[in-house]
């Protein structure tokens, strides 16, 4: 059965840090890009990361470049978000994200999904 777990998601104040995992299986997490996405009340969901299967390339959005880093275990099956610095904007569903063949930050191109977890970031 292929499945993505997130897990690490909750209640934090501004400035404060949080880090998210993914735990990956049934697909071929080593041969995967892995991505985190985010979707905040009322907005389409967002790119907000990416890293290549070998974790040598990783890509942001603008919004989060310097405060969160992507990470992935490939030994683990597992990939990470830190997010530092976290702000109010940064209160959504974050969702982890794989895809084959594909290195790019259109959901479109990402097969397979987890359901979700969620981040709440108070002012």
């Amino acid at each position: 059965q292929v499945q993505l777990v997130e897990s690490g998601g909750g209640l934090v104040q501004a400035g404060d840090s949080l880090r998210l995992s993914c735990a990956a299986s049934g697909l071929p997490f080593s041969r995967s890009t892995m991505a985190w996405f985010r979707q905040a009340p009322g907005k389409d969901r967002e790119f907000v990361a990416r890293i290549s299967w070998s974790g040598g390339l990783t890509n942001y959005a603008d919004s989060v470049k310097g405060r969160f880093t992507i990470s992935r275990d490939n030994a683990a099956n597992t990939v990470y978000l830190q997010m530092n610095s976290l702000n109010p904007d940064g209160t959504a569903v974050y969702y982890c994200a794989a895809a084959q063949q594909y290195w790019g930050s259109g959901y479109s191109g990402y097969s397979t999904w987890g359901q979700g977890t969620q981040v709440t970031v108070s002012s």
